[in-house]
């Protein structure tokens, strides 16, 4: 035996037979083991991410040319279609540009759902035969998810370029909380969604029929102001409440107010309608915002200690 087969076999001998796949320390201890785990295998992290964004596109003669197709296809599709025919253009300008911020941003949201719920599933081969933090196929998905976004916010600028929108105020500093709390609340469902999925496979199906709820739910091709009109004429105040509650309902509204440059109170047709341009945001989007990320990055505690204790029994169960 070599010295270098001889090392081998010494360190292969020195490692634990068994490893437990669940977090260490409990329910309400052990993030920071886990957190300092995963920072060592950030090069694996990279790798999947890599992994997760050719496969995506494997075999595709457009390859990462799809990642534009698909949001400017919803583009053009909900610019005619409620833009022009059904005249929501008429009293929102550049609507062609409000449109594709407010799918930009859903996209990401969108993107790290449907993505992440079936990363654990479809990575079962490697979790049987290989311990890592199972934390780093979700986390995959949403690296993934983010870099397709970055890629969709370029043809965002692009577009406000061409447009002559580009908001440089301090407004534009919206962008960054947005993105922050889509991705916050994406990451920790991202978690819960992959995990509660490996025992049982309808989440998978129950997150396409909420990623369709949540869209509408949120003003992504709607103006906000037409939610806050309603409320200001006094029809269903529990119910506009109960919208401000969504954190991507206020995202979607912060980056189109950093994005949306006739959302500035600029003077255009929106001051001669019955709607005064305050109601383009809420009064307190600020405060609100703070209030999302604080209780998202609670949720996303929550999330992955949740995902810990379910993760020990994910290879017996795929």
């Amino acid at each position: 035996m070599t010295d270098i087969a001889r090392q081998r076999a010494e360190r292969l001998a020195a490692q634990p037979l068994i490893t437990l796949a669940s977090g260490p320390g409990g329910f309400f201890r052990g993030t920071i083991n886990d957190l300092r785990e995963l920072w060592k295998r950030r090069e694996l992290q990279g790798i999947l991410v890599r992994r997760e964004l050719k496969n995506r596109y494997k075999d595709s003669a457009l390859g990462f040319l799809w990642t534009l197709i698909k949001p400017i296809t919803m583009l053009l599709v909900y610019y005619f279609a409620l833009g022009q025919i059904l005249g929501a253009s008429r009293n929102t300008p550049e609507y062609a540009i409000f449109v594709f911020a407010g799918l930009t941003i859903w996209g990401l949201y969108a993107d790290i759902l449907t993505s992440s719920t079936m990363s654990i599933l479809q990575n079962a081969a490697l979790i049987k035969k290989v311990y890592m933090p199972r934390e780093v196929f979700p986390l995959a998905s949403v690296g993934s998810a983010l870099l397709n976004f970055c890629i969709q916010f370029g043809v965002l600028l692009v577009a406000m370029i061409v447009f002559g929108q580009v908001p440089v105020n301090w407004d534009s500093l919206y962008i960054i909380p947005a993105v922050l709390v889509v991705a916050i609340f994406g990451t920790a469902l991202a978690l819960v969604l992959s995990a509660l999925n490996v025992y049982l496979r309808d989440v998978q199906y129950l997150v396409d029929v909420m990623v369709v709820l949540l869209f509408w739910a949120s003003p992504v091709v709607y103006a906000f102001r037409s939610v806050a009109g309603s409320d200001a004429a006094g029809v269903g105040t529990w119910l506009y409440q109960l919208y401000l509650l969504n954190p991507i309902t206020i995202a979607v509204v912060a980056f189109q107010r950093g994005t949306w440059l006739h959302g500035h109170g600029v003077e255009t047709s929106l001051a001669k309608s019955h709607i005064p341009l305050s109601h383009n945001y809420p009064a307190d989007l600020d405060l609100r915002l703070i209030i999302a990320i604080v209780v998202g990055l609670v949720f996303l505690w929550f999330a992955h200690r949740l995902f810990t204790r379910l993760q020990g029994n994910f290879a017996q169960e795929i």
